[in-house]
């Protein structure tokens, strides 16, 4: 077996498996194959043959083993089946209800309904994709601006990044071994405040740009307030048995997954919204998401081994201990990091890439694993919206009926990206929005 390799060595392979992947990525490889060819010949480099045999036999049984691993499945599941049940209607229309007297009060209505969603789907993809299909139709019909329309949509949709149950948080959970469960709880705050900055944005934006939306308020269902708030009741309610479950520690987050699940079913067949046929096709899907997901995280951590093993990220810790960053130093430096890889990686693929030797970096700082899951779930949510790769922006305009350019709505997203950084500061000036809730979980 090969001894560690010295500093320039460990630097030189580090950094040439990250751009490894990345070009490999871009030539349209799938993220799970990229990740696994460059892990594989680094291990094999860096190693030997006999330590990749041994990890490629015991690592994915050891991964697939892992009890954590069964929230990913059950999440899923609970935001497809959410869907299914369709009770993104009654929550839009009880969220417009409730902001109807307010000027730009659709875009509002949008943030706090694709916000409550984000608490049982845990995807910011289905989120978007969802509300373009209701929101977006809706706000055409009023003469609100097309952009800025479909740009809070995208935007909105990224709240399934941070608000539980999100598959981005349970990732990171995996990557760094970090607490599932306090990961969770943790992005509860930040994803509240991410969604009143966003209110408090708009309203700021309909008054310096009054032209983006109608000076004519809509008309709405004539229900009353209460009759709109026993609609979405079931949907409240299986949020706050699933977070409430995890943060009383009543309940292990992949058992609060399969609880979520079966609640979500059950408003399903409740509402007629669901037959065995339709049933099939949920778990089906949710079935390949869960071994695609599997497949790519695999993938992630072989790589990670090969960096470690390879001398990287110790030598980058290292390196970052001479330059004698402060906290603040190294999360602006990520921040912008991220930013810029935003712009021409999907957000899995970032995560996957850049965890496995910044995340040691930043503990080596004394920053809190929690505190910078959340950040870097932030970032992401951000990296979903950045043009011109942002996800959230491809999904609004395949989801919508009728054509929306691609410069459209591109420059309508710029307000909540303008928004996104302005709470990411906050949430960097103040590691308590992140840390406050996990730190008084129950065990």
């Amino acid at each position: 077996m090969r001894g560690k390799a010295d500093m320039s060595e460990a630097i030189f392979l580090g950094l040439g498996g990250i751009l490894s992947v990345l070009f490999i990525g871009a030539l349209g490889v799938p993220v799970a194959y990229a990740l696994m060819t460059v892990g594989i010949v680094g291990m094999w480099y860096v190693g030997g043959f006999s330590f990749l045999e041994t990890t490629v036999k015991m690592l994915p049984y050891a991964i697939l083993s892992n009890y954590s691993f069964a929230v990913i499945p059950m999440f899923l599941l609970m935001g497809a089946l959410a869907s299914a049940a369709e009770i993104t209607t009654e929550l839009y229309a009880f969220a417009n209800r409730l902001l109807a007297r307010v000027r730009g009060g659709l875009l509002m209505a949008t943030v706090v309904a694709s916000a409550i969603f984000a608490a049982i789907s845990g995807s910011t993809i289905v989120n978007a994709s969802v509300f373009t299909r209701i929101a977006l139709p809706e706000m055409r019909k009023f003469g609100y601006d097309l952009g800025v329309s479909a740009g809070c949509i995208a935007a909105a949709g990224t709240f399934a990044a941070l608000i539980p149950p999100s598959i981005s948080l349970v990732i990171v959970g995996l990557l760094t071994e970090a607490s599932i469960g306090a990961l969770l709880i943790a992005g509860i705050l930040p994803g509240i405040l991410t969604a009143v900055m966003y209110i408090i944005g708009i309203g700021i934006l309909v008054r310096v740009r009054p032209g983006l939306v109608p000076t004519e308020r809509p008309p709405v269902s004539g229900i009353s307030h209460l009759q709109s708030l026993l609609s979405i009741g079931p949907a409240i309610l299986l949020m706050f048995i699933v977070l409430g479950g995890i943060y009383t520690g009543l309940m292990f987050p992949s058992s609060a997954g399969a609880v979520g699940a079966a609640g979500a079913l059950l408003i399903a067949i409740m509402r007629r919204k669901i037959n065995f046929e339709k049933l099939w096709y949920v778990i089906r899907s949710s079935a390949g998401s869960t071994a695609t997901l599997f497949f790519i995280v695999i993938g992630g951590l072989f790589f990670s081994r090969f960096l470690t093993f390879g001398g990287f990220i110790h030598e980058v810790t290292a390196l970052v201990s001479d330059w004698q960053l402060t906290q603040v130093q190294f999360l602006i430096a990520l921040s912008i990091l991220y930013l810029i890889l935003g712009m021409f990686l999907d957000t899995l693929s970032i995560l996957l890439v850049t965890i496995p030797f910044l995340f040691p970096v930043a503990v080596s700082l004394g920053i809190d694993e929690i505190w910078f899951g959340i950040l870097v779930v932030k970032l992401i949510e951000i990296a979903a919206i950045t043009p011109p790769v942002g996800l959230n922006l491809f999904a609004v305009m395949g989801a919508s009926e009728k054509r929306i350019p691609s410069k459209v709505i591109m420059i309508g997203v710029i307000p909540f990206i303008v928004i996104e950084l302005f709470t990411l500061g906050l949430i960097i000036y103040f590691p308590a929005i992140s840390t406050w809730l996990p730190s008084h979980m129950m065990n």
